[in-house]
């Protein structure tokens, strides 16, 4: 049996004027996230610990914020990107733990929308996909968000 473990890790300072987007779903809450994309942290996250399981180039070399064609991209197609080198090299997701790392905005009315919209996009069952929301505990500034990702991969040849 080959499997493989990823580790993503994303964050972003807050900005006005854009809308706040986590695992795709959009966040009530007055900022947004500064970045090239739309720099949900979240599928930024998620996006590097597959690509990182396989062993491929990190999403800030496949997708550079100095090429125009990724200006306020989706990061929908960054994450699904990652998925189709999975599925090339014959592997198929287990299990996603993701830590998101803000004292604003509150994760916990989200966590089960989030999920829904991973569980689709992702193309594995909810309960397989753990999301938790922390708060700094006076570590770090509090002008951004953070996240972790943590994947399992299993080879099905």
């Amino acid at each position: 049996m080959n499997i493989r473990i990823g580790l993503g890790f994303d964050s972003h300072a807050f900005e006005e004027g854009k809308p706040l987007k986590l695992g795709g779903v959009v966040i009530d809450f007055p900022l947004g996230l500064k970045g090239h994309s739309d720099a949900d942290v979240l599928l930024h996250a998620i996006t590097d610990a597959i690509l990182g399981a396989l062993g491929e180039p990190d999403i800030g070399q496949i997708f550079s914020n100095k090429d125009p064609r990724w200006k306020k991209a989706d990061s929908k197609v960054f994450l699904q990107e990652a998925i189709n080198r999975m599925r090339q090299k014959g592997y198929r997701l287990i299990n996603l733990d993701c830590v998101i790392v803000a004292d604003k905005p509150k994760i916990a009315p989200y966590k089960n929308a989030i999920k829904e919209n991973l569980s689709r996009m992702l193309e594995i069952a909810p309960e397989n996909i753990s999301i938790k929301g922390k708060t700094r505990e006076g570590f770090c500034r509090e002008d951004g968000i953070a996240c972790f990702c943590t994947i399992l991969l299993i080879h099905e040849g």
